[in-house]
């Protein structure tokens, strides 16, 4: 005997339901306990739900959620109804959640089990069969529930017709549905369900004058119902010959109404006949207001959503056009608010020179208002640079630009006192969130590129300086001049600092979010950013070939996971808020031997590992950047005491310079050879021609034993008289391990 056999015997049935696809397999046995011919089917989940109380329908899809949530059986009791809304039979189901994938790879879940009937009193005994019509009220204000929740938590117009469609209605479920939209003097189909692809050609471009029941619930705004084919035929001659091959027996049409205008019509089509009671009618009246203005929610979203969408990708940063010499990868991540755009840009501008600006900055703050004061101090800086402004002037005038928007802001401009702008909240009821008064400032990094020669012009306001990725790995933070973030001071200088981006060399220019997201300060998150940058993870595979811009891509990728990816969970920072901020970061890499990209290279002679700098009078602060520097250029030195000899002979030099002459100190260090064997040799030049001579100071002075440390600690000194001034040099020898005494 078959198990199926075993199972009809019993009065049992097998079901399985698919929730991703919402089909109900169902054998012969379960289906007639279902109230259907008994031989095996597969219906859609509308047509099941139909033949389950309303009530029970409830309860019990809390229990398989519950189910599916703890990986254990889903039991429940539940009635069954026939079409005329009476109670058939009360059966039991056991079904056990099983996890599979849909078409479009989401997780969903199919129940499998059985439904056996339980038995109960015959009339005539101490308990009838309990009718649905009794119980019409109740049923009725369960449905209702569950279908506005179920509308108000759908979000887009497809959203609310597929919930629509899914709607199983107290004891009459349409198999038929259609929403028909308003637009100008026609009559289209939004969306439909119970019919093939098509069908809705006769339908999607209909004058509203036409002879159709739709067009007239739309014209009068009153609901037209049609028990029988004969009403629809005798009403509607000239549009009957469209619904009857479809071959249905029962037709509503409903206005949808809200605020008092009808904006559309809903069809319920019905295969078996149906009366329209008052009470089917008025189900089908609040189910039918309840879907206008979940539609009409839907319609305001994906309005609101496509003008914002619309409005943000405009504003979004571009790379533009192919420089030829050079490779330029660029990343945008917000992460504040939801929006797809916040204070952080980068831009590429072409200048009128042949050279090209790039350009980073980040406005104050993660809101709206951030937003729109980027894009506008985004396009005043492209206009500056494409005038052929220099750098610093650039700047200069973007400064300006934002505290002029700031005093607008604030009622205070050049065209009227306090207040004498437009309110932009009237009411007082802004969210304090948004302050749309209080000016802002940003920070802003300005490079001009020579993509012939590689030389980089770069002015800084308040922004992090760039990273120089040399040829061989190494990764120096390059010092430049700066001044105050733009819109402090609407007249501020911003010196401008010049550097030579060698071939094969990278350069990362990026915003503090790179830096300090996820609880570090500048120090640990830039020692982050350099494990990335040193790694050589990003171009150890392939060929030379490959070594091009997606291996530049591919760098920006990692940077971006150190950050947000996985790994970055594990490299969290000394500070106790892991402080979230926008992202922008650049690279730009100088095309030539060593593509700057790849893992170092391979050739028998490494090249030279090279920084230059300027010291000027009147920035002796920067003599800590040139020790920085110093350290930075030795980083994988083998002795670190002959690290400490190089900085503190460096912080000699370049202070002798700016305390004993009058002109600025340049300062160029190169490290040459294989690790292990390194040469170093550093040389500070300046304009004065008067040569450094040994002195015997005291114990007690302060000055004079300049030329003593570098007898004692270099391997190699000297000076080497100029045209106009000198150059003092020392060179230092690497020795794999510190020497003794």
């Amino acid at each position: 005997m078959r198990t199926e056999d075993v199972l009809a015997a019993i009065a049992t049935g097998l079901w399985r339901w698919d929730n991703a696809s919402g089909k109900v397999s169902l054998d012969g046995e379960a289906a007639r306990l279902l109230g259907l011919p008994a031989e095996p089917a597969v219906l859609q989940e509308a047509a099941v739900r139909s033949r389950f109380h309303p009530v029970d329908w409830n309860e019990v899809n809390g229990i398989v959620n519950l189910a599916v949530a703890e990986g254990t059986l889903a039991e429940a009791r539940l009635r069954i109804m026939d079409g005329d809304g009476r109670v058939l039979r009360t059966v039991r189901s056991r079904s056990k959640p099983v996890q599979s994938r849909s078409g479009d790879g989401r997780l969903d879940y199919e129940l499998i089990g059985t439904i056996q009937e339980i038995a109960e009193p015959q009339p005539g005994t101490t308990a009838a069969h309990t009718t649905v019509t009794g119980d019409w009220r109740r049923s009725r204000e369960a449905f209702l529930l569950d279908a506005g929740r179920a509308l108000a938590e759908a979000r887009s117009t497809a959203e609310v017709l597929r919930v629509a469609a899914s709607l199983s209605m107290p004891g009459f479920s349409p198999d038929g549905l259609a929403v028909f939209g308003v637009a100008g003097d026609r009559l289209s189909v939004i969306g439909h369900h119970g019919h093939g692809p098509g069908d809705e050609g006769p339908f999607a471009d209909m004058r509203l004058d036409t002879d159709y029941p739709a067009a007239e619930v739309v014209r009068t705004g009153r609901a037209i119902y049609l028990p029988t084919p004969e009403d629809y035929r005798r009403r509607f001659p000239a549009t009957w010959p469209l619904a009857q091959r479809f071959g249905r027996a029962s037709w509503a049409f409903v206005p949808l109404v809200v605020a008092g205008r009808t904006m559309g019509a809903w069809l319920a089509a019905f295969k078996h006949p149906v009366s329209f009671s008052p009470d089917e009618r008025s189900v089908l009246t609040t189910v039918a207001r309840m879907l206008a203005q979940a539609l009409q929610r839907a319609g305001v979203a994906e309005s609101e959503r496509e003008l914002t969408t619309g409005l943000q990708r405009s504003m979004m940063p571009t790379l533009g056009p192919d420089i030829p010499g050079m490779q330029i990868a660029a990343r945008y991540v917000p992460t504040g608010g939801g929006l797809q755009v916040g204070g952080d840009w980068y831009d590429v501008i072409p200048l009128p020179s042949g050279r090209f600006a790039l350009v980073i900055g980040d406005v104050q703050g993660h809101d709206v208002r951030a937003a729109g004061l980027m894009g506008q101090l985004r396009i005043a800086v492209r206009a500056y640079a494409s005038e052929g402004h220099r750098p610093d002037a650039v700047l200069s005038r973007a400064s300006r630009f934002l505290a002029g928007l700031g005093s607008a802001a604030q009622g205070t401009g050049s065209y009227g006192g306090p207040g004498s702008g437009p309110d932009p909240d009237p009411d007082g009821d802004a969210d304090a969130g948004f302050d749309f008064r209080s000016p802002r400032f940003a920070t802003c990094l300005y490079v001009e590129c020579d993509p012939e020669t590689g030389l980089l012009e770069v002015a800084r306001a308040g922004h992090p300086d760039p990273a120089i990725r040399m040829t061989d790995g190494t990764v120096l933070m390059r010092p430049t001049a700066g001044g105050l973030p733009l819109g402090i001071i609407p007249d501020t200088d911003y010196p401008t600092t010049r550097f030579t981006l060698e071939p094969g060399e990278t350069m990362l220019l990026c915003t503090d979010g790179l830096i300090e997201t996820g609880g570090h300060d500048l120090d640990t998150g830039w020692a982050r950013l350099r494990a990335v940058l040193e790694s050589g993870t990003h171009g150890t595979h392939g060929t030379q070939a490959d070594h091009g811009t997606d291996s530049l891509e591919k760098l920006a990728d990692l940077l971006v996971q150190a950050v947000h990816g996985p790994s970055s969970h594990h490299t969290t920072g000394p500070l106790a808020d892991r402080r979230e901020d926008d992202i922008a970061l650049v690279l730009l890499c100088r095309e030539g031997a060593g593509r700057g990209r790849g893992a170092p290279l391979r050739h028998p002679a490494r090249p030279a590992r090279r920084t230059v700098l300027t010291v000027a009078q009147a920035e002796p602060a920067r003599i800590a950047g040139a020790r920085r520097q110093i350290r930075e250029l030795l980083h994988d030195w083998a002795d670190p005491e002959q690290v400490d000899s190089a900085v503190l002979m460096v912080s000699e030099m370049v202070t002798n310079v700016l305390v004993h002459t009058d002109g600025d100190a340049l300062l160029v260090a190169e490290a040459v050879g294989e690790p292990g064997g390194r040469r170093l040799r550093i040389e500070v030049a300046d304009s004065s021609d008067e040569l450094p001579h040994v002195r015997h100071p005291g114990e007690m002075a302060s000055s004079g034993r300049g030329v003593l440390l570098m007898e004692m600690l270099a391997d190699a000194w000297g000076v080497d008289p100029r045209g106009e001034g000198k150059s003092i040099w020392f060179e230092l020898h690497e020795r794999s391990t510190p020497e003794s005494g």
